[in-house]
């Protein structure tokens, strides 16, 4: 990885499992930044999503698969000023770490993500886009397959990620909301469209304000989290697990 002692380090943190289809992409893109330590946090992939790290010469831990410990794990390790969580099917924009500087330069920001961008071409998923961004921008609750950003002074304060199954990102955004703005910028980050075509746009979407209403409402994230895999099949016999959900 390229690196500059004119910038504050970038810790880049990763959290996979069995992403051998993306992390490669994700990684070269993650190479055409400045100042960076990367990280792959590995939660067990059967895959060679490890050896592709390894390959392109980032630093890889391994542990228990759940994305918040892996994250949390990650980050244990990082050196730099600045922590960036990546999910691993994600592709950056050009210069994205001078976007992140930026950004994180005003002390008055607790935490920044990427505008979202999905990476198909359908009508519905454009209104997944802009639904999610209006989100984000006007009620400051990006989630963590926008790219999540800030200080590592902030980070540790807020005591890392909750160790929940699901809705980490949610939970931790609205922690750092009590220490300043939420940013979100307009650069895009593209992510996976594959859980919307795996069930449909519209079944996606419904599935996920649910998981939304209910931890609102106090539902236990743990059986939150198993009514959402059992409705993706990931519990079923043969049903595929993708990333560290």
């Amino acid at each position: 990885m390229n690196s500059s002692r004119r910038h504050p380090e970038l810790s880049v943190i990763i959290p996979t499992l069995n992403e051998a289809a993306h992390i490669g992409d994700l990684l070269d893109d993650v190479s055409q930044g400045e100042g960076l330590d990367v990280i792959v946090a590995d939660g067990g992939s059967k895959d060679d999503t490890a050896a592709q790290a390894v390959a392109r010469g980032v630093r890889i831990c391994r542990g228990p698969a759940g994305r918040a410990r892996q994250m949390n794990q990650g980050a244990s390790l990082a050196r730099g000023a600045y922590y960036l969580f990546l999910h691993a099917d994600s592709r950056l924009p050009v210069r994205f770490d001078e976007v992140v500087r930026r950004v994180l330069g005003d002390a008055r920001v607790a935490a920044g993500a990427f505008s979202l961008g999905i990476d198909a071409d359908a009508k519905k998923i454009r209104l997944v886009e802009y639904w999610a961004n209006l989100r984000s921008r006007y009620l400051g609750l990006p989630y963590g397959d926008q790219g999540l950003f800030l200080r590592a002074e902030r980070f540790h304060l807020c005591g890392g990620f909750s160790d929940l199954p699901i809705m980490e990102d949610f939970a931790f955004i609205r922690d750092l909301r009590r220490l300043g703005t939420i940013v979100t910028v307009s650069e895009r980050i593209q992510t996976s469209p594959r859980r919307w075509r795996r069930m449909g746009v519209l079944r996606t979407t419904l599935i996920n304000q649910a998981i939304v209403m209910g931890y609102l409402l106090g539902v236990s994230p743990h059986r939150l989290s198993r009514w959402y895999r059992r409705s993706r099949g990931i519990d079923k016999p043969g049903g595929q697990v993708e990333s560290a959900d």
